[in-house]
């Protein structure tokens, strides 16, 4: 309207439009002064929480091509170590397993490394985990026997290293069985009806007033040892197990923005190991408390999560969002 009457007065079509372009022009200024003026005074809240922002990535708020949706279970055991692909996945999941172990699970989507590993076997709560994906595709190295058929039967496109043995390969640099590796596009290509990216329930956006100031936080299992601490040099949580910094293989400290603690039940499964162990069963449907881990802070949430076919929501105290900073986002399994 001003760019218009702003014309309309260099065509000089008389004094009293000339005096409404002052009169809009000044209108607007004030306008824009007090919009601004909010801004600054709002810029600590969350985001509007009833839908993902647009033109982003459901998984991390980054703009990116979103295809198909692959899960691949990675190995953390000492020998397992570095891990190859993992600093690309969209989201990682730390897993408790039999013995108080971990294992990880990568979820893949805006990007697809040529291949990732090692690859360890999955287990029955993926099953849960993964059904707010939809359909995707999910890449291990196999499971028990008892569990094979629940599995392959899952309404997952389930690709273990048996099924799909030419997607596969093991690596001369480390012993079995630390040593196998995936093609991620090679397991897509066997499931062409795998489901693309989808509202999870996470939320981006900025940092929400609050929290409390945290420079490290750890999650212990019975053998294992998780532990992330602030880098205000890199903006992000850098990762550790064991004690020792989580690596990629090209040496980089693997680590994310935000962090996820979920505090869940995790009760022994139905399923054995060999040697008679019973697997956790984690329980991701349900509700419970969860420790959001961003720009030096920590802030208390509520998650809940009504059935597994749907995803998860992280509240504030207040009833509004926990928003995500942008990028990879970690979520830990921590026993309630």
């Amino acid at each position: 309207m001003t760019a218009r009457a702003s014309r309309l007065d260099h065509a000089g079509s008389g004094s009293r439009v000339r005096h409404r372009t002052r009169i809009g022009t000044r209108l607007l200024a004030t306008v824009a002064v007090g919009a601004l003026t909010m801004g600054a005074a709002q810029g600590s809240a969350p985001a509007d929480d009833s839908a993902p922002q647009r033109g982003g990535s459901p998984f991390t708020g980054l703009s990116a091509h979103q295809g198909p949706v692959l899960a691949v279970k990675f190995d953390n055991a000492r020998g397992a170590r570095p891990h190859t692909g993992l600093a690309e996945a969209d989201i990682v999941y730390v897993e408790k397993v039999e013995g108080g172990m971990s294992r990880l699970m990568g979820v893949y989507s805006s990007k697809l490394p040529r291949y990732v590993g090692p690859v360890r076997s999955a287990r029955e709560s993926d099953v849960e985990l993964l059904r707010q994906f939809g359909r995707p595709a999910l890449a291990y190295s196999g499971v028990r026997s008892s569990l094979n058929k629940m599995l392959t039967h899952s309404p997952l496109y389930a690709r273990s290293h048996g099924r799909l043995p030419g997607a596969y390969f093991r690596s001369n640099s480390r012993p079995a069985p630390h040593n196998l590796f995936v093609h991620p596009k090679a397991v897509l290509r066997s499931a062409p009806r795998a489901d693309h990216a989808t509202d999870i329930g996470f939320r981006f956006g900025r940092a929400p007033a609050g929290g409390t100031p945290a420079t490290t936080r750890t999650v212990r299992y019975a053998s294992a040892s998780h532990t992330f601490r602030w880098s205000p040099q890199q903006r992000r949580w850098l990762a550790s197990f064991d004690g020792a910094p989580a690596r990629s293989t090209s040496g980089a400290q693997l680590g994310a923005k935000t962090i996820v603690i979920q505090h869940v039940n995790m009760p022994p499964s139905r399923y054995k190991d060999v040697n008679g162990a019973a697997t956790p069963y984690i329980k991701t449907v349900g509700s419970g408390w969860a420790t959001v881990l961003r720009g030096g802070k920590a802030y208390k949430t509520h998650w809940k999560r009504s059935s597994a076919e749907g995803g998860t929501s992280f509240t504030l105290s207040d009833g509004r969002r926990m928003p995500f900073a942008p990028g990879q986002v970690w979520m830990v399994y921590a026993d309630r």
